[in-house]
């Protein structure tokens, strides 16, 4: 699948977990809720406001209880926008640009949650859940902890002082610049393999009970020490904490199948950055896709890591 394919993957909803706005059935009415200089805001666009919130946040919060957080954001929003308007700032070729792009943007939204709506169905999620649960044994999880550092003489410091007998969870405590582990001891709980950037998990899955790694441990988050405390085998996680990720993954392969057809279909022009002809017949330059699926910096819809764990996956 193509990076964009999966850029446009991690904006699908997952529908059977976090019903999306666009689910819900709409009130008859939809009253105004504020006024902001003869500007009316209406519930609708509170309702919209919470439905863009994090799914683990609007399984802990009600929109009646977000709301006056929500309606105080809208109003300062408008307020700033209205100053923006009066100071002719739309005339601005980037900001017009960008309005053009931002339009685009809640198209292309609309467009791929119209298809999840229709094509991720609760007998499909369930489907997929089963055949989960079914291969969920086979995964086997460890318990570990972690000790991070900046560099890797830390990490070989930190590994000398393990030689000569010093307590893992207190050396952590110590030396780690992973905020959680500080108070932990570098405790990350139960995981499996995939839940850990592959850098760290293909180290840590082959340490034995009790053992820990005599060499430092590179990613993206600086360098490990590894010390894995139990091993067991993998078990199914409850529909609930599931159906989020099993949607992301149905809406990632349906999305890349989609692009593939609209891709087909149009024609497609692109030239270098100064406007010039490519060398390679006008093709576009190829991108290697994020290796979790999702775009960078862009929002998951896989459950949340657990309070008190770094979290270790691709981002």
């Amino acid at each position: 699948m193509t990076a964009r394919s999966a850029m446009f993957a991690c904006l699908i909803l997952a529908l059977a977990a976090t019903p999306a706005l666009a689910q819900k059935t709409k009130p008859a009415a939809d009253p105004v809720v504020a006024r902001i200089n003869g500007q009316t805001l209406t519930r609708l666009d509170v309702e919209i406001a919470y439905s863009a919130l994090a799914p683990n946040v609007r399984q802990h919060v009600t929109l009646e209880k977000a709301y006056p957080q929500i309606i105080d954001q809208l109003v300062s929003m408008v307020v700033a926008s209205q100053a923006a308007e009066k100071a002719r700032l739309e005339a601005d070729p980037i900001i017009k640009k960008r309005l053009v792009l931002a339009r685009e943007q809640i198209l292309q939204d609309a467009y791929f949650n119209s298809i999840a709506r229709k094509e991720i169905t609760k007998e499909k999620l369930q489907t997929a859940y089963d055949q989960y649960a079914k291969d969920a044994p086979k995964h086997e999880e460890i318990k570990a902890r972690h000790i991070l550092v900046r560099t890797e003489k830390e990490a070989d410091d930190v590994i000398a002082q393990l030689k000569k007998g010093t307590d893992f969870a207190a050396l952590a405590k110590e030396k780690t610049i992973d905020p959680a582990g500080k108070t932990s001891g570098g405790e990350l709980g139960w995981f499996t393999q995939d839940e850990m950037v592959p850098e760290f998990a293909n180290v840590a899955f082959k340490l034995k009970k009790g053992q820990y790694t005599e060499t430092p441990v590179h990613t993206q988050f600086g360098w490990h020490v590894i010390q894995v405390e139990d091993r067991r085998p993998g078990k199914a996680l409850p529909y609930e904490q599931m159906a989020p990720r099993l949607a992301q993954e149905m809406a990632s392969k349906l999305v890349g199948d989609r692009m593939k057809v609209l891709d087909k279909a149009a024609k497609v022009e692109i030239f270098a950055l100064d406007g010039s002809k490519l060398p390679s017949a006008g093709a576009a330059p190829k991108l290697k896709p994020p290796t979790s699926g999702a775009a960078p910096g862009a929002p998951t819809l896989a459950p949340e890591t657990a309070p008190g764990k770094l979290n270790l996956s691709p981002q």
